[in-house]
């Protein structure tokens, strides 16, 4: 079991995309919950203002495009000016695509998994990593999934996101200093929109998202150098 004692340090500037909902929505009100500063981005609006609702203030969750690389970049220009460079990075955004053989899922399908899952997360890293590395400081993390490392029937457009995404956190692992981590994590089963979509009701019987976060936004928040490069797992999910 690892160590969790850092949940109760000083508070840390997070950054995560995808917020509105799912993982990245629970992640959210736990750290805010504990005291932690968190802005993030997502595409729907109505979502975006009950998080402004909820937590305010209304300038740390904009509606941003990840695939959009321009929109990413001014977005985090904008909160680097405000806040400095994230304590921890989370790209959580992403999707699972239709179920079909890997012939037959149509290209454009093919195309906005790549488009969202894997641009978007270099968008989102060529717009924060600079700043995090000339401070010296910060955790990055995706979240990939066990088919990040292996093959699954129906969903090969998924999984070769999810070897991407894994190969970029560990290239960008090569290139930081020795101060800062990049982490792939696997965040485990949870009944969340993505997986309904994957299993159905059959999702209903995993944990839910604000359970998944009372175990998941310590340890995100307790990576650190010594994990750099690495491959996690959400222990128990």
């Amino acid at each position: 079991m690892r160590n969790v004692a850092g949940m109760g340090e000083t508070s840390r500037f997070i950054v995560i995309t995808g917020i509105t909902r799912g993982l990245g929505r629970a992640l959210a009100d736990f750290y805010l919950a504990q005291g932690h500063r968190v802005a993030g981005c997502g595409t729907n609006e109505s979502l975006l203002e009950q998080l402004q609702c909820k937590h305010g203030p209304a300038e740390n969750y904009a509606r941003v495009d990840v695939t959009n690389a321009q929109q990413v970049e001014n977005w985090a220009q904008q909160l680097i000016d405000r806040n400095g460079s994230p304590d921890l990075l989370i790209c959580n955004a992403g999707m699972m695509n239709q179920h079909g053989d890997v012939a037959e899922i149509p290209v454009t399908h093919w195309e906005q998994m790549l488009s969202l899952n894997v641009m978007g997360v270099v968008h989102t890293l060529r717009s924060f990593v600079p700043a995090m590395k000339e401070r010296q400081r910060g955790v990055i993390t995706a979240f990939t999934s066990a088919a990040g490392h292996r093959g699954y029937p129906k969903i090969a457009p998924y999984c070769a996101t999810k070897h991407a995404v894994e190969g970029i956190l560990k290239s960008l692992s090569l290139e930081l200093p020795e101060t800062m981590a990049s982490v792939p994590v696997q965040p485990g089963v949870i009944d969340t929109d993505l997986l309904r979509g994957h299993y159905g009701e059959r999702s209903r019987a995993q944990a839910s998202p604000e359970r998944w976060a009372a175990v998941a936004a310590p340890f995100l928040l307790n990576l650190g150098p010594t994990d750099n490069g690495q491959s996690l797992r959400i222990e128990g999910y």
